[in-house]
């Protein structure tokens, strides 16, 4: 593999992990002054849909072919993916009723479509509101300079509502991925010559990950969540939303074609996919429709982070760690296995977001990936419950060979096994009724001492 993968705004490595290789701009340039302004009024202007008409009718049409810096490239597409979500969805947003939401608009104006559509060809990514560039790493400003990126010490650069509960849900998202320098030096380290050090520097910091995840119970009320979703969704999967599409009027040949892309979605994060690429997760999921979801996601990433996940499958299969474990030292198994929990309790701790931010306040049937909101975790908690049964057969055997830090390990891990595969039989059975309980759901976690919060 590389030593780095960088695009000139993200370096995936073990220096930045998977942020921004310094902080990103707070404001445009003074040449883009005018769009500045919008979205300094965005959580306003969405509140009144004339006065946002008339702002974007007014916004002049900004040409930014001759921009070469990633900085400023990265900050114009995250505003006009904020302004262009905005602009279609607020009509949607006031129009929302028993918790299902309405119509938006399906036209993009030519002075949104026709910058916007360049910046993203710049970038090389979708022309539409996603996780690394716009919502989430790529839009952090630190309150502290001199300070680190916990969740307080963070507000947004561009945001919709403008309010804590926004700004806490998407910031905390960086703050966890702050801890993903660990992450790719333990991979790296593996890849050389420090095996059992990589494996238990992976689980270190999944540990670590997990605990600054959970903050999100915090950082944003989950009661509140609804109040900005709506601008997140993307128009792919999402027809009760958009219709056929959404029409970019850049002036150009595909005016008048219908556009679809996914939403903004956690999904969208880079630290999952790695763990299960590197633990051999990925070996298990189901082949289904929500697999093909998962992987179709893998392409609303900068392109430096799917050549890295690319090298990455490429490295594993070279060197596997389950084989490499069971040929040279039975304790670097158990350190994988408990890698693994970690990105259970990760997926299934997400799983709890879901139930108490999403289904507690919409039927709405849909995620903002497009992707179905109740089958689309348990598809993948699945796939790291059979990774660790099959870990679990390959080490019992072996135990007597354990030291004994890891042989505590192991034993802790098998005996909380069967809760965890309790858990998810439950769920499932519920979700499978067509009125089901989402408070049952939810209220199972509790049951089997599996409570994210």
């Amino acid at each position: 593999m590389q030593q780095q993968y960088t695009d000139g705004f993200f370096n995936v490595s073990p220096q930045f992990g998977f942020l921004p290789c310094k902080d990103p701009l707070a404001k445009l340039p003074v040449q883009y002054l005018a769009l500045q302004n919008i979205i300094d009024a965005l959580p306003k202007l969405i509140l009144d849909q004339a006065l946002l008409d008339k702002a974007v009718a007014e916004l002049p049409v900004y040409d930014p072919s001759n921009e070469t810096d990633s900085f400023i490239i990265q900050a114009l597409f995250r505003a006009y993916a904020f302004l262009s979500s905005a602009y279609l969805l607020t009509p949607a947003y006031h129009s929302q009723k028993d918790g299902n939401y309405g119509k938006a608009l399906n036209i993009l104006p030519k002075n949104l479509a026709k910058p916007f559509v360049c910046v993203a060809d710049k970038l090389q990514v979708m022309p539409w509101l996603e996780y690394h560039y716009a919502y989430s790493l790529g839009n952090y400003i630190k309150v502290d300079p001199t300070a680190g990126l916990f969740w307080k010490n963070l507000k947004m650069a561009c945001s919709f509502t403008g309010g804590a509960d926004e700004t806490g849900f998407i910031m905390d998202h960086v703050y966890i991925n702050e801890k993903t320098p660990d992450l790719i030096k333990a991979i790296y380290m593996f890849l050389g010559s420090q095996e059992l050090q990589g494996i238990q520097l992976f689980y270190e910091t999944l540990i670590e990950m997990n605990k600054r995840r959970k903050t999100m119970w915090q950082a944003s009320d989950h009661r509140h969540y609804n109040d900005f979703r709506i601008f997140i969704m993307g128009i792919k999967g999402n027809d009760a939303i958009f219709g056929p599409g959404v029409q970019y009027k850049t002036g150009d040949e595909r005016s008048d074609e219908y556009r679809q892309y996914r939403g903004q979605t956690g999904a969208q994060d880079d630290i999952i996919p790695t763990a299960d690429i590197f633990t051999g997760i990925d070996a298990f999921y189901p082949h289904n429709e929500l697999t093909a979801y998962l992987l179709d996601l893998r392409q609303y990433r900068p392109k430096c982070v799917q050549n890295f996940l690319q090298d990455l499958q490429v490295a594993m299969q070279n060197k596997p760690i389950v084989d490499y474990f069971l040929q040279h030292d039975i304790n670097g198994l158990v350190y994988l296995l408990a890698a693994v929990e970690q990105v259970y309790l990760f997926r299934n701790g997400h799983w709890q977001f879901v139930q108490k931010y999403i289904m507690a306040n919409t039927r709405y049937s849909q995620a903002t990936g497009g992707t179905p909101v109740i089958s689309w975790l348990p598809n993948q908690i699945e796939a790291c419950l059979q990774t660790m049964s099959v870990l679990i057969q390959k080490i019992q055997p072996l135990c007597t060979a354990l030291n004994s830090v890891t042989s505590v390990m192991f034993q802790d891990i098998k005996n909380a096994f069967p809760k965890k595969v309790k858990l998810l039989d439950a769920q499932h059975a519920e979700l499978q009724k067509i009125n089901y309980d989402f408070k049952r759901v939810y209220d199972l976690n509790i049951v089997n001492d599996l409570q994210d919060n």
